[in-house]
């Protein structure tokens, strides 16, 4: 269902998206609107759903996890992949895709080993290839 989002939805979604920890008071500031009215806006779009969440972004390479890997699989055991990657540390996002190749699974981790690790353990799954990321050219990219 889509929501009909004004001019001012859109730059507190903006504002909010730039940074998630920007205050009421400084997104009233920004876009000249009463705090309390900023609040209210943003509570509705947090029930219509528009707004899902707020996050922080982690330099993963401080946390030994800055080797990122995209492996795409092809598999008939659906459920027991969803399972796995729920329980494993290295897979940050898990997509269902069309092609050749049903599932794309997006990896964080320190060495080429641990890559080659969680690889090994997806065998039984189904047949795989693995795309190591030489360089982050676009993430998180801010699409307001």
């Amino acid at each position: 269902m889509q929501h009909h989002l004004d001019d001012i939805d859109h730059k507190i979604m903006q504002l909010l998206q730039h940074d998630a920890r920007i205050s009421i008071s400084q997104i009233s500031k920004e876009i000249s609107m009463s705090q309390p009215s900023v609040k209210e806006r943003m509570v509705k779009l947090e029930e219509k759903g528009v707004i899902s969440g707020y996050s922080a972004v982690f330099n993963l390479r401080e946390l030994d996890r800055g080797t990122t890997t995209f492996i795409l699989l092809k598999t008939e055991h659906c459920q027991e992949l969803v399972d796995f990657c729920e329980e494993a540390k290295e897979v940050t996002d898990l997509f269902r895709i069309s092609g050749e190749f049903n599932y794309l699974i997006k990896i964080q981790t320190a060495s080429v080993e641990e890559i080659a690790e969680f690889q090994d353990s997806l065998v039984k799954l189904g047949p795989s290839k693995s795309h190591i990321c030489m360089k982050n050219i676009l993430e998180n990219r801010v699409l307001l």
